[in-house]
């Protein structure tokens, strides 16, 4: 039934009147009833974003900035700090010798390496060293700190879940006493207990977020090209793998999803569409991704949006490698998600 149908004397009153008393007829919404959202999808490209990194590095220090980084927020949500509706995506820069301080903070955090080796991440009393390419794990609530201990400025990207926080109005935040949190746990240990498809005999959960700290793109890669030997390509996604929880198989994060995908020279996929909020991060190769009707030409280290329900297909220049997150997680938890290849 359109809105005009029910703008009768009566009811135009009956609105006016109930009004006063803070209520609105459903028979009058406005809120729209169809998938998608109003964000836009946009590229960030590595060109542009670089030089901002490090002219940032001689403006400000981490002391000051406690965290380095710069946010991509969609064009659509200017000041909200998200890149879309229920996603956070920064790239922060740590130049050697500096330290980013403890602190722990509800949202879940991931990391993806952009560039630069040196740096580490410490998270819970375990340090982890990172390497380009690796996907690393910050469950919420747990003290972290990062610190670069090499020669060359390391960049990577930040992911949060901090527009659920925010909508639940349970974003809460605290600063360790000291610099660095104190390290009980040797490197490693996360991996060793929990990353080779083993589990300690009396392991419980301490958080919903994966055990393992550091995914390392090297065991990635090989995974990718064992499948892609051995496995038909996939008709939109070429081979994608989703990073996974150990301990229950699900996703690393309540909240968000990780993926990595490997599309070789030549590829041309189909479209699909999903309800998830996807950013992408590309760790190698060249190519084109068309979204909503939209192409970008993409190289290493571009980071680009597709907002929910958007068609969105590939086309290689040579073989590309592409890490992803989105809130599939969630949206699989509360039973919303779909997806469908056109």
């Amino acid at each position: 039934m359109s809105h005009d149908a029910t703008q009768t004397p009566e009811l135009v009153a009956f609105s006016k009147d109930i009004k006063a008393l803070d209520l609105n007829p459903l028979w009058e919404r406005t809120v729209s009833q169809q998938p998608g959202s109003a964000c836009q999808a946009k590229l960030w490209s590595w060109a542009d974003l670089k030089p901002q990194l490090m002219k940032a590095c001689e403006l400000i220090g981490t002391k000051l900035a406690e965290r380095r980084v710069l946010m991509l927020e969609n064009p659509t949500m200017r000041g909200s700090s998200f890149i879309a509706n229920t996603l956070f995506t920064g790239l922060q820069i740590i130049l050697p010798g500096e330290v980013a301080a403890a602190h722990r903070h509800t949202p879940n955090a991931l990391r993806f390496v952009v560039e630069g080796k040196g740096a580490y991440t410490a998270v819970a009393g375990e340090r982890a060293m990172m390497q380009p390419g690796d996907f690393l794990v910050t469950p919420n609530w747990s003290w972290h700190d990062h610190g670069n201990i090499g020669n060359e400025p390391v960049v990577w990207m930040d992911g949060l879940d901090s527009a659920f926080t925010k909508f639940f109005g349970a974003t809460f935040r605290e600063d360790y006493p000291e610099d660095v949190q104190p390290l009980y746990r040797s490197e490693g240990d996360s991996t060793a207990a929990f990353g080779s498809a083993l589990l300690p005999v009396d392991y419980k959960a301490e958080t919903h977020a994966s055990p393992i700290l550091r995914y390392p793109y090297e065991r990635t890669c090989e995974a990718l090209r064992h499948l892609y030997k051995s496995q038909p390509l996939h008709a939109a996604h070429g081979v994608k793998l989703r990073y996974a929880n150990p301990a229950d198989g699900k996703y690393p994060f309540p909240t968000m999803a990780a993926f990595m995908q490997f599309m070789p020279k030549g590829f041309d996929g189909k479209k699909y569409r999903s309800t998830e909020n996807i950013v992408f991060n590309v760790a190698e190769g060249t190519g084109t991704v068309t979204i909503k009707g939209q192409s970008f030409a993409f190289g290493p280290h571009d980071i680009f949006v597709a907002p929910s329900w958007c068609e969105i297909s590939f086309k290689t220049n040579e073989d590309c490698t592409i890490f992803s997150y989105s809130d599939r997680a969630a949206q699989d938890a509360m039973g919303f998600f779909r997806d469908e290849v056109l």
